[in-house]
């Protein structure tokens, strides 16, 4: 009997971490696990939590940024990296496409086929506030097995007259659509 329990534990253990290897990775943590740890994990990367936004900040990719963690049933499914610093028009598109081109030519990942660079003659702010239209671009973290759950996106957002950018780090399997923020 000691060996059946010991076998199914070694089972359960094995499982357990491919889980953890077969999700998205933001810095090299699994976007899984309590919203508690992962705080933990990304103080110890160097950021700084504040208990009145429930927000991290520190630098990443260059830029100083906010990290928002969001959780389903008090497990991470998304970690969001949105730049402290607003820029306008010109500035944003630069700001796309550098970050597009790190992720194309980063070997972790690969590019969704309808995800493309900006054109220097796309007018966002036109076709932000006219036609709705959602600038996104969406990679997989390799290996591509299970791709569904190893999700990087990024997208232009616009606040107060300045656009962001902001990185979105998900793991779906732990996503839900009444998800608690």
């Amino acid at each position: 009997m000691k060996k059946i329990l010991s076998v199914l534990m070694l089972l359960l253990l094995s499982i357990s971490i491919y889980a953890q290897q077969n999700v998205t990775k933001f810095l090299g943590i699994p976007v899984d696990g309590s919203k508690a740890a992962m705080i933990q994990k990304l103080k110890a990367k160097g950021f700084t939590y504040n208990t009145i936004t429930d927000r991290l900040e520190g630098a990443f990719n260059g830029e100083k940024v906010y990290i928002l963690i969001q959780t389903n049933k008090n497990k991470v499914w998304r970690i969001i990296v949105y730049d402290k610093t607003g820029r306008d028009e010109g500035q944003i598109k630069i700001r796309y496409n550098k970050l597009f081109q790190q992720f194309e030519d980063n070997s972790k990942y690969t590019v969704s086929e309808t995800s493309h660079k900006l054109s220097d003659s796309e007018n966002i702010s036109y076709e932000i506030s006219v036609n709705n239209k959602q600038y996104a671009a969406v990679f997989y973290q390799l290996p591509y097995e299970g791709a569904q759950n190893r999700i990087v996106w990024f997208t232009i957002t616009k606040d107060y007259g300045e656009y962001n950018i902001a990185i979105y780090y998900e793991n779906d399997r732990n996503a839900s659509h009444g998800e608690d923020l």
